[in-house]
């Protein structure tokens, strides 16, 4: 009698579930602008994103890993680097990585997006600007109406390229194009790399820095499929798949305060934290966000 009743028991419960876990799919976000942004705003570092995807590729029986990208670009070193250190732990490991495009997606950002295997967007995304850019400004007019006079020394004839308070000089900009189109070269082997025969089209149109919504996106072999994570993730690995997001331990201050430091720094890291704010505005502005 008692055995009998130890069987139906057991009999009862979900033991199939203990043999057959559902598919675990780890997601890493990668929301912000690429670079170091001041003291007040994070931006999206290897060193910052770094122990999110290690713990995301350590999560035992994993099926893939899945990154939520919103992003509209930084810094091209900071982009080679996290979307190397991306590869290197899907190779190591043997999974896929499903990468999906929340707004946006560009030059940096679709740099990290082509770290996946796969990429989806929403149609209303924006994905592509694969270029370089360097934005400043010429201070010389402001300067001499106001009888300011600039003085610079430097050891190297070239040391102080670029200055915005000197005239713009020729010889300058054409060292700089030169560079921009090294960091572009790189760019550009990285998405031929990734996305391979898959891209479509003129590549004088693919790479001149243009961006484009999702669906042209699809067209051009940009992306690989229009969804959303959730969904998409439902269909590959099943309903019953699950999703946690893995994020990076933050240190004590960072969850107390907004900056670093003692009060004597607190001014210093407002005006970098509005000077970071600006800059990270006319990022996002230039993608209509």
């Amino acid at each position: 009698m008692y055995g009998t009743r130890l069987h139906r028991m057991f009999a009862a419960l979900p033991l199939g579930w203990v043999g057959e876990p559902p598919p675990l799919v780890p997601v890493v976000r990668l929301n912000g602008v690429i670079g170091q942004m001041g003291p007040l705003r994070g931006g999206i570092t290897l060193q910052a994103v770094a122990p999110a995807l290690k713990r995301a590729f350590d999560v035992p029986n994993l099926a893939a890993v899945a990154l939520a990208i919103n992003s509209p670009g930084g810094s091209a070193v900071q982009s080679a680097l996290i979307a190397g250190r991306i590869r290197a732990l899907a190779n190591e490991k043997g999974v896929p990585v499903h990468a999906f495009v929340e707004d946006v997606a560009a030059s940096g950002g679709y740099w990290l997006a082509c770290a996946a295997d796969e990429i989806h967007a929403m149609p209303a995304s924006i994905v592509g600007s694969i270029g370089v850019i360097t934005a400043g400004f010429g201070l010389t007019d402001l300067l001499a109406r106001y009888g300011i006079e600039r003085r610079v020394y430097t050891a190297g004839e070239r040391k102080g390229m670029l200055d915005p308070f000197q005239p713009e000089n020729p010889d300058h900009v054409k060292r700089l194009k030169a560079l921009q189109a090294e960091i572009h070269d790189d760019f550009k082997a990285f998405v031929r790399d990734r996305r391979g025969t898959k891209l479509v089209g003129n590549e004088k149109d693919l790479f001149s820095g243009e961006f484009w919504g999702g669906r042209r996106g699809l067209e051009l072999g940009l992306i690989d499929g229009i969804g959303d994570l959730r969904s998409v993730m439902r269909e590959t690995f099943g309903e019953k798949v699950k999703l946690p997001i893995i994020e990076s331990p933050r240190s004590w201050w960072q969850r107390r305060i907004p900056f670093g430091g003692g009060n004597s720094n607190i001014g210093a890291a407002w005006g970098a934290g509005l000077l970071a704010a600006a800059e990270e505005r006319l990022l996002w502005n230039r993608y209509g966000l």
